[in-house]
């Protein structure tokens, strides 16, 4: 019998913030807007960088965001690694779950290619299930569509059983995501949001370190 885990990217394994702010802070200089501080940006991501961007520009140049976007992916892709971290413990969790025999995968609504060169730079041994961001035509979480087709693929890996499925997720977005796929969750707390945004979400399995997220991973 089969179990899959499917993780979040941005904010539940890793720590992303910096090279995001710094990149959507440089295609919003290359026209003279306001910056925003990096702790600022914990805010606005977690909708996919077209929102993300949309929220960074200032009210009156809201009008702008394909041109700014266009800027925001050319720095971004080149430079996406620079300050990213998988958050502690992260890493050792996750390796000890595949040698464990479970089936991992990624659910994130961060670019495609931005999120297949991550997962392959700092997890370049795990045989992922699937690793879906946001591709053309697939809506964003918290639409089911891409755990569907996670669990899709991990059932045909597992010859069509799997004995349960758990996502883990640090935002709104997620426990919805995990709610509307009726999925057990795990929030971890040390992400982009606040435990009190994570409440008021319907968060119930709060992890605080990554030894907590297996311990929950493991035992729901």
């Amino acid at each position: 019998m089969a179990r899959l885990v499917i993780f979040d990217l941005d904010g539940t394994l890793l720590n992303t913030i910096a090279d995001l702010g710094t990149a959507v802070n440089h295609a919003l200089s290359l026209r003279g807007f306001p910056l925003h501080s990096l702790e600022a940006y914990r805010g606005m991501v977690g909708h996919g960088v077209r929102n993300l961007i949309t929220r960074a520009l200032p009210e009156e140049h809201k009008d702008m965001v394909e041109e700014c976007l266009k800027d925001f992916l050319s720095y971004y892709i080149d430079h996406i690694d620079v300050l990213t971290r998988p958050y502690e413990g992260v890493k050792e969790i996750v390796g000890r779950l595949n040698s464990e025999g479970w089936l991992l995968a990624v659910a994130s609504n961060k670019f495609q290619a931005g999120t297949e060169k991550l997962v392959g730079s700092i997890f370049p041994h795990i045989p992922w299930v699937a690793v879906f961001g946001n591709r053309e035509g697939k809506p964003l979480k918290p639409d089911t569509a891409l755990v569907d087709e996670i669990i899709a693929l991990a059932k045909e890996k597992a010859g069509d059983t799997l004995e349960k499925t758990v996502f883990v997720g640090d935002s709104e977005t997620d426990m919805k995501t995990a709610q509307n796929a009726g999925l057990p969750a795990v929030a971890v707390t040390w992400g982009f949001r606040t435990r009190e945004e994570l409440v008021a979400a319907g968060a119930v399995n709060f992890a605080d370190t990554a030894e907590e997220m297996y311990r929950l991973v493991t035992t729901l």
